[in-house]
Order: C-alpha cells, then sequence, then structure tokens
C-alpha cells in the first residue's frame, strides 16, 4: 500500500470546495511515500500473515478473561471519559449544522404610558397602552463556504474524537489482558519459587544428616540454608506483584479491589498463545490503527478551517426578512393598518482592514501543516512499534527456548549430583552449585514466561487490535 499524498490533497480540496471564490491554500510539504507490505520482523514460525482477528483476546481461550474484557468495554472509566468527548464534538457539529438553516426570531412587547403634551396631538389621549408583535427571519446565502468549510471542520473533530474512542478501547483492553497475564504469571512464577524451597529444604535435609554423620561440615549446612532463604525471600514480592496486577484489572473494569471476583486470581499458567500469532501486514495495519485514523481526521479539519478563515476575506450575505405590527390596543395589531414588513439582502463585509483575516488565514495554514506533519509521524511511529513489539516478540520465545534447554540441563544434573552426593561420591560444594544452578535456571523459565505473555499482549496492542469502527463501533460521524 503506498501513502503517498493521501492526506493532502484532501486537506486542500476541503478548503478549495469550501471556499470557491478565493485562491488555494498554501500547501505544505506532502507525505512521503510509505511502503507498506509484509512486515520486516514478522518470522514464519513466530507469526502468520492472516488477518489479526478484533477480539484477539479469544485467541486464549481463557473464559475469565474474555468477561474482564467484556467489564472494561462497558464500565471502564477512560472509556467513558472519551464517549463524552464524542457528545461534545457531536454537539459542535449540531451547532455547525444549524447555520444552514434560517434563523427564526419572535417579539412582542406590552407597555402602558405618557407621552409628552409637544408629542401628542390635539384630541389626543396622552395615556394608554402600546402594543408590538413581530417576527424576523434571515438565511445565509454559503457563496463562500463558511458554513460550509464550519461544517466539514465539526465532522472531523466528530470523526477524531471516534478515533480517539477506538484508541482508548485499545488500550483498555490490552491494558487488561495484560494485567490478567501478569496476575497468572505471578502465580505460575510463585508456584516455581514455592518448588525451588521445597527442593532446597531436602537438600537442606538430607545435608543435615551428612553432618550428623561426620561426612561434611557445617559450612555446607549453612551455605545450603542462606541459598533456601534467598529463594524464599523472593516469594514475598512475587505476591505483591501478583496482587497489584489484581488491583489493576479492579480498576481497568470500573471496580472497587473489594469487589473483584474472587475466581479472577486463580488462574496459576502463563497467559500464552502456542500458535504463530495472526498479524496481517502493514497495510491492514495503518487502516487499524485508531491513531493513524484520529491523527488524519485532525488534519482534514484543519484543512477544512483554512477554508473558514479564507471565506472571510469575501462578503457576508444574508437574506432577511421581518414582519410586525405596533398598536395602541391589542385588537388593532392583527388589522392590515399597522402590519409593516421588510424584505432585502444583507451585506457584511469588513473592509479595507483585511490584516486580521490574512493573520487568521495564516493561523489556520500553519495548523493544517502542523497537522499533517503528525499524521506523518503518527504512520512512522505506528509502524516503528508494530515492528519492534514483533521483534521483540521473536526474541523473547528464542530466549524462552534456550531457557527451557537449560533448564532440562541443570535438571538432570542436579539428579546426578543428588544421587552421588546420598553415596557420598561428591563434596557439599558441589551439590550446592548444582541446586543453585537449577533454582536459577527455574526462576529465570518462569520470569522469561511471564516475559512471553507480556510480548504478545505488546505485539496486539501495537497492531492496533481490540476496537475499531469494523468491530461494531456504536459512533457515527453523523
Amino acid at each position: 500500500m503506498t501513502l503517498r499524498t493521501i492526506l493532502f490533497p484532501a486537506v486542500s480540496a476541503l478548503a478549495l470546495t469550501a471556499c470557491a471564490a478565493g485562491p488555494a491554500p498554501v500547501a505544505s510539504t506532502p507525505i512521503h511515500d510509505r511502503e507498506t507490505g509484509p512486515f520486516l520482523s514478522a518470522e514464519a514460525d513466530v507469526v502468520s500473515p492472516a488477518p489479526l482477528p478484533e477480539d484477539w483476546w479469544r485467541l486464549y481461550d481463557d473464559p475469565v478473561l474474555d468477561g474482564l474484557v467484556a467489564d472494561a468495554l462497558a464500565a471502564n472509566t477512560d472509556i467513558r471519559q472519551s464517549v463524552a468527548r464524542i457528545d461534545r464534538a457531536r454537539a459542535a457539529l449540531r451547532g455547525a449544522r444549524s447555520d444552514r438553516l434560517p434563523q427564526v426570531g419572535l417579539n412582542a412587547s406590552a407597555g402602558y404610558g405618557r407621552t409628552s403634551e409637544a408629542q401628542t396631538l390635539p384630541g389626543q389621549d396622552r395615556d394608554g397602552g402600546q402594543f408590538s408583535v413581530g417576527a424576523d427571519v434571515a438565511y445565509e446565502v454559503d457563496l463562500f463556504g463558511r458554513v460550509s468549510s464550519g461544517i466539514a471542520a465539526a465532522r472531523g473533530d466528530v470523526a477524531a474524537a471516534r478515533a480517539d474512542a477506538e484508541a482508548v478501547r485499545v488500550m483498555v483492553v490490552a491494558d487488561t489482558t495484560r494485567a490478567y497475564a501478569d496476575a497468572a504469571s505471578a502465580a505460575a512464577r510463585l508456584r516455581v519459587a514455592r518448588s525451588i524451597v521445597d527442593i532446597l529444604q531436602d537438600s537442606l535435609r538430607l545435608t543435615k544428616l551428612r553432618h550428623d554423620a561426620g561426612y561434611t561440615d557445617g559450612l555446607a549446612v549453612a551455605r545450603i540454608e542462606s541459598l533456601r532463604e534467598q529463594r524464599a525471600a523472593t516469594i514475598p514480592a512475587i505476591e505483591a506483584q501478583r496482587r497489584a496486577a489484581l488491583f489493576a484489572l479492579a480498576t481497568l473494569t470500573g471496580r472497587t479491589p473489594t469487589a473483584l471476583p474472587a475466581n479472577i486470581g486463580e488462574r496459576n499458567v502463563p497467559l500464552e498463545i502456542e500458535a504463530p500469532l495472526p498479524v496481517g501486514d502493514g497495510s491492514e495495519l495503518l487502516s487499524r490503527r485508531p491513531d493513524v485514523r484520529a491523527a488524519e481526521q485532525r488534519a482534514l479539519a484543519d484543512g477544512a478551517r483554512i477554508g473558514l478563515a479564507r471565506a472571510d476575506l469575501y462578503p457576508r450575505i444574508t437574506l432577511g426578512g421581518s414582519i410586525g405590527s405596533n398598536a395602541s390596543n391589542l385588537g388593532d395589531l392583527f388589522t392590515g393598518g399597522p402590519l409593516a414588513f421588510l424584505l432585502g439582502p444583507l451585506i457584511d463585509w469588513a473592509f479595507p482592514n483585511r490584516e486580521p483575516v490574512y493573520a487568521r488565514i495564516d493561523a489556520a495554514e500553519a495548523d493544517a501543516a502542523e497537522s499533517v506533519a503528525a499524521f506523518d509521524g503518527t504512520v512512522l511511529v505506528a509502524l516503528q512499534e508494530a515492528e519492534t513489539a514483533l521483534s521483540n516478540y521473536a526474541r523473547s520465545l528464542e530466549r524462552r527456548r534456550i531457557l527451557v534447554a537449560a533448564v532440562a540441563s541443570a535438571e538432570r544434573a542436579a539428579r546426578i549430583v543428588r544421587a552421588q552426593n546420598r553415596e557420598g561420591l561428591i563434596n557439599s560444594l558441589d551439590t550446592l552449585d548444582a541446586e543453585r544452578t537449577l533454582a536459577e535456571a527455574r526462576a529465570m523459565l518462569a520470569d522469561q514466561d511471564a516475559e512471553v505473555s507480556r510480548q504478545q499482549i505488546a505485539v496486539f496492542r501495537a497492531l492496533g487490535g481490540g476496537w475499531s469502527a469494523r468491530s461494531g463501533g456504536a459512533y457515527e460521524a453523523g
């Protein structure tokens, strides 16, 4: 997919259409070509080119996670704020559209008073009532695009607010899945840490037996005991991390910590997808990432504001009319005698001081150029984040494979050393070294399992999965 100047021509066209009688807006530097084919970091045994499903978290096949994501999408406070911003942008769009409609005003008044003697004709009563009723109608003829440019800008603001809300949903889904994965990984790491402590406790028991039998000295006992305590000391820190992840889940799903269901923390195996991840390609990425769509819509809205500013170079023409009646009593208000009307155009044109208008045009063009540059940067950042996430995930799997092999080797070595230790063939230092190596290998593998889960979720987040207009967005631009 080539993104050659996909945005700024649209910005210029909006401004030209909105201000047909004026000169074309000044174009800033166009977006360069962006070739977005297959990802450079997409390794065949790690990911697949299959399209990324919108509900990617269901690939984990965990009903508890599915429920948490549904709760987060329904109750997360950040999502509620983004929805309010959509409503505000929609209200502004309705206000801009109302400029296309005739503006009607009604007025009526009644009073009682006395006129001065000099203003009173002979034979007339100086005291009396005065009644009036009238209506005014005004309609702006949008010859120079002020109204249409305002509507286009407001429509772009609504679309940008919708895309921002989708970006919040992507973040919330990823953060919810990440917190659940962290809680599950912490539980798995706790299980490994406790099993290591149990193994070291058993080694300590055997070493004490050999010490009591006079086959080893007290130093060996102290060293094994120290290693056991060091590993036991990691358990409280891991438990704190697990609880922090559960508290984060409560916040993400709009709950207090005490209201989080008890079964949320029951999973004690890492959250992981063993099959290659479906990631699509770069062309799908740019259409799926809501931050890219939001940046595009902001640039389009700012382009429309160029036309809105240029419209002030030309007259504002309003077709209007009024009808009214004045009488000294209510019965005469609607007779033909006191009825008056006026029809005609009204031209409002700031001239000859045009400098304030030119200043607003320059500011609007600068805003549009900034928005186009921001869009260009957002595209580049999206590609960077996707490639980085895919690369990190592939490397995390590679490291995990190495650690699996290391644990297997350490377990074989530990079994041999334990057998030799029972038969008195080796000293206690060799036993201690084997146990320490095994404990470190198992702890590193447990940590890496957690890292693989985090990197998987980072891939889905970088790809913009979790929400889009295609997945049932409830918000229309209007």
